[in-house]
């Protein structure tokens, strides 16, 4: 006769650790994305960074040569100019990344879910405590990633220095956080952070507002079903406005962390996220704020259609 030890030990691993299993697939399922999206990742980077006005400040040494034009040139210029696989250059703290990122997100939207917002009283999980619960673990998941995303993008554009005649800053990526720790302490590892939680914040409210309300009106209103074509056209329109709302975070995020620094490991171009902003809009006129949407939308379209968002209510898949 079998003991309920027994059927616990029998059970599926599934079932005796889920958040940990869910963590598991979770983090297979982003790298397996992270690879296959990351070109666009890399491209939407050296956009957001190209013709940096903030630049001219430290003279000739540091004034960037003429610019990519748009993300095909960009994309075909880091391939003539710096070989294929350079599309890949940072790939290894983007899946550190992903990997902390979406633990991170993954663990604070369960908990804020079960023990701090929890289920009316129909069982129904309201959009408000998703879209509430959504930034929050978006904003700490992101915290937390800040230092594997600040050597993601002083990584991609390595290639850039290289052929600017300047010297590499990194030999690796464990190099580059133990440089980093040198130079700025922990504190360094957090360079950009606030523009960082700011643009996952904003992300997540754009995307999981839309969604369901892309979703609920297709479903009202036309002869479509809650399926994968709605969930397709849904994370569509969704992506569109997380993009629109993230872009002009992710320009400042992307140019604090990637700024020269003194050896104390204080950025030389730029005083806060507040400085890059308005030297970004002075310098370069408003639309320098959305370098790099078109892959930044793509990319984000990739990943959210591929897999189920976390945090958005499940559909069905035919």
């Amino acid at each position: 006769m079998s003991t309920p030890d027994d059927a616990e030990r029998l059970s599926p691993l599934v079932q005796r650790w889920p958040r940990a299993s869910k963590f598991l697939l979770s983090g297979c399922a982003a790298t397996v994305a992270e690879l296959a999206t990351f070109p666009l990742d890399l491209t939407k980077t050296r956009l957001q960074i190209q013709g940096e006005a903030a630049l001219a400040r430290l003279g000739d040494g540091a004034t960037e040569s003429a610019p990519y034009r748009g993300m095909v040139r960009t994309a075909l210029g880091i391939v003539q100019e710096e070989g294929f696989l350079k599309l890949w250059q940072g790939v290894a703290p983007a899946i550190y990344r992903h990997i902390v990122y979406s633990g991170g997100r993954m663990v604070t939207y369960e908990h804020l879910r079960e023990v701090v917002f929890g289920k009316s009283e129909d069982k129904h999980y309201p959009l408000w405590k998703s879209v509430i619960g959504g930034m929050m673990a978006g904003v700490v998941g992101q915290f937390l990633a800040n230092p594997t995303d600040l050597v993601k993008v002083q990584m991609q554009m390595e290639g850039k220095r290289k052929l600017e005649g300047k010297p590499p800053r990194f030999r690796g990526v464990h190099h580059a956080f133990a440089k980093i720790l040198a130079e700025g302490g922990i504190r360094g590892l957090w360079a950009g952070w606030v523009p960082n939680i700011q643009r996952a914040a904003l992300v997540n409210m754009g995307d999981l507002t839309t969604y369901d309300t892309v979703k609920h009106y297709l479903v009202l209103n036309t002869p479509l079903e809650d399926n994968i074509t709605t969930h397709g056209l849904s994370s569509l329109c969704s992506g569109l406005v997380a993009s629109i709302l993230g872009t002009p975070a992710d320009v400042i995020k992307s140019r604090i962390m990637n700024q020269p620094r003194d050896k104390q490991g204080r950025g030389l171009l730029y005083k806060s996220s507040t400085d890059c902003l308005i030297q970004a809009v002075q310098g370069e006129g408003f639309l320098s704020l959305y370098k790099g949407f078109l892959p930044s939308w793509l990319r984000m379209q990739s990943d959210w259609i591929t897999q189920d968002h976390p945090m958005r209510p499940p559909h069905n898949v035919l």
